[in-house]
């Protein structure tokens, strides 16, 4: 139970610090100096403002200095980042395992904030992620390395494959490189056998909230949704609920 705890914090905490990735990353700032200032008022944030979900709620989410409103979305990732940390060591114990795939959420975490808010997927996570994953993946994780290799040139090839048609006959990007390059990291830590999953459950997903969105804001179908928040919400369910599915697909009678 105290382990359980633990769990629970040390995603807590380290969520907190994926929020400062995903403010900082897409504007190219360091995500070390200078530290955490309020958005409204630049002042430094006090370290005792700065606890993750707690901070927020003594606060009511407003800065101490200034008042200005604190965006929802910061306790939304350390509370997110929490609980992965909790599930994922429930299933994998204290190991190397467990820190691995925790690693691979925080980063798909970054990638899905970052995505929604500027449509981007940033190079600077998917390019070392791609071989980094891809060798975890094969020498700790102990998928074979064929599995991951195909994984990763499929997961790539796919959606390559897909965009360059739809560009063809629509003579519009339908779907940017960092796509693919997610989903070429995906595929080569997670195996070609995962992109079954990924991909039907971010399509229909990703289908589903385009559809609704396009009809809320009465947009046609140019209307852009990010497609890296489904990718990364079907890899993370992968990691809980693949193991059944694939028995259930391949389920011999």
């Amino acid at each position: 139970m105290l382990l359980n705890v633990f769990a629970f914090i040390f995603g807590a905490v380290v969520g907190s610090f994926l929020n400062v990735c995903i403010f900082r990353l897409p504007t190219h700032v360091s995500i070390v100096q200078p530290l955490s200032q309020c958005p409204h008022c630049q002042h430094a944030i006090r370290f005792y403002d700065n606890i993750p979900l707690i901070s927020f709620i003594v606060l009511r989410g407003k800065c101490r200095d200034c008042g200005g409103k604190i965006s929802w979305r910061y306790p939304l990732v350390e509370l997110l980042t929490a609980l992965l940390s909790l599930f994922l060591f429930l299933k994998f114990g204290l190991t190397l395992i467990f820190l691995i795939f925790f690693i691979f959420t925080a980063v798909l975490i970054v990638i899905t904030f970052i995505d929604l808010d500027h449509q981007i997927i940033p190079d600077v996570l998917t390019l070392p992620g791609i071989p980094v994953f891809f060798l975890l993946a094969i020498f700790v994780v102990k998928i074979p390395w064929l599995e991951a290799l195909i994984g990763l040139l499929i997961g790539g090839g796919v959606l390559f494959a897909i965009a360059f048609v739809y560009e063809l006959i629509t003579k519009r990007e339908g779907m940017g490189g960092g796509d693919i390059k997610l989903l070429a990291m995906i595929g080569g830590f997670l195996g070609w056998k995962s992109l079954i999953f990924v991909l039907l459950v971010s399509s229909f997903t990703g289908a589903i909230v385009g559809i609704t969105a396009m009809i809320i804001k009465k947009q046609d179908m140019k209307y852009a949704v990010p497609f890296g928040p489904f990718l990364s919400l079907a890899a993370i369910a992968y990691i809980f609920w693949g193991d059944a599915f694939m028995r259930l697909l391949f389920m011999r009678y």
